[in-house]
């Protein structure tokens, strides 16, 4: 099954890459940054699965996104992960770079956007700057040659979060993994108004959101092993994935604390319960011992 954690485009997309020489290219070196981020994602989600009881509140239609992810699971190991494991034996280390780099600099388009929407201009700067010159110097962006400048993640998902609108019920989506009500409306619009959507004829377009496709499912197949060698509900491992990285990128890594629903307030402030086979002690000053 595929673990789709961001919905910019199909899925997280591939980020910095330093160089498209074949002597320094690896397939392991061209992507530091999702590397980064699957692998806190890996643990976040493993600690939450570990802690999970009962219904998730946020997952109100598991029933539903557990069938579609049986399905999505199905389709993927009968024809994605297949695809993509001959794509990644028989695409050169060179030729990976290079389509990872096309897709990365299409996706720099909708991120500036969405900096402009959220009001992070510089950050827009900097992503403006990163298209220009790889759009240009880079061959239509088949190099970076902008390296040196951070590559953002920014959606109209997250946009719409900046502004206040909910993640609303968890979702799992036909063929594109894990979503929400918002992220899902998000991923509309970034497809809908991404510079993939205007290319003509539809046949050409297609092939690109295809080729996309299997370039993403490729760079996931190392990570799909920790879920394969895992003892946990998959399902709950994606959910708890996706929910956590969703909401530290609304948030550009600082979520706000979450309050507890018997206190409202942190847990150091609550009582200490008392030990099981002990009786609970009220504070009071101890009682004067006899003298000896």
């Amino acid at each position: 099954m595929i673990v789709f954690v961001d919905e910019s485009g199909i899925s997280e997309r591939p980020t910095r890459v330093r160089t498209w020489a074949p002597k320094r290219c690896t397939p392991n070196s061209a992507h530091p940054t999702m590397r980064t981020h699957l692998t806190f994602i890996i643990v976040a989600a493993l600690t939450l699965t570990g802690c999970a009881t009962g219904t998730n509140p946020a997952d109100p239609y598991e029933s539903f996104n557990r069938g579609m992810y049986k399905f999505n699971d199905t389709l993927d190991k009968a024809v994605g992960k297949p695809v993509a494991q001959g794509y990644e034996k028989v695409m050169p280390t060179i030729g990976k770079v290079m389509v990872n780099n096309f897709f990365s600099n299409i996706d720099d388009v909708v991120v500036t956007l969405n900096d402009l929407l959220q009001l992070k201009i510089r950050q827009a700067c900097s992503d403006g700057i990163r298209v220009i010159f790889n759009s240009t110097l880079g061959i239509a962006g088949l190099l970076n040659v902008t390296s040196r400048l951070e590559k953002h993640h920014e959606d109209f998902g997250q946009t719409l979060g900046y502004w206040g609108v909910g993640p609303g019920p968890y979702l799992m989506l036909p063929i594109l993994g894990p979503s929400d009500l918002r992220d899902g409306a998000g991923l509309a619009v970034d497809t809908v108004e991404g510079p993939i959507g205007y290319i003509t004829p539809v046949a050409t377009r297609n092939e690109l959101y295809v080729v996309q496709y299997i370039n993403v499912r490729g760079q996931l197949l190392d990570s799909e092993k920790v879920m394969d060698e895992a003892t946990l509900d998959r399902y709950d491992f994606m959910r708890n994935a996706y929910l956590l990285h969703r909401q530290n990128l609304v948030y550009d890594g600082n979520p706000p604390r979450q309050k507890y629903d018997d206190e409202g307030d942190d847990p150091a402030d609550s009582p200490v319960p008392a030990q099981p086979d002990q009786p609970a002690r009220e504070n009071k000053p101890p009682s004067a011992q006899p003298a000896k």
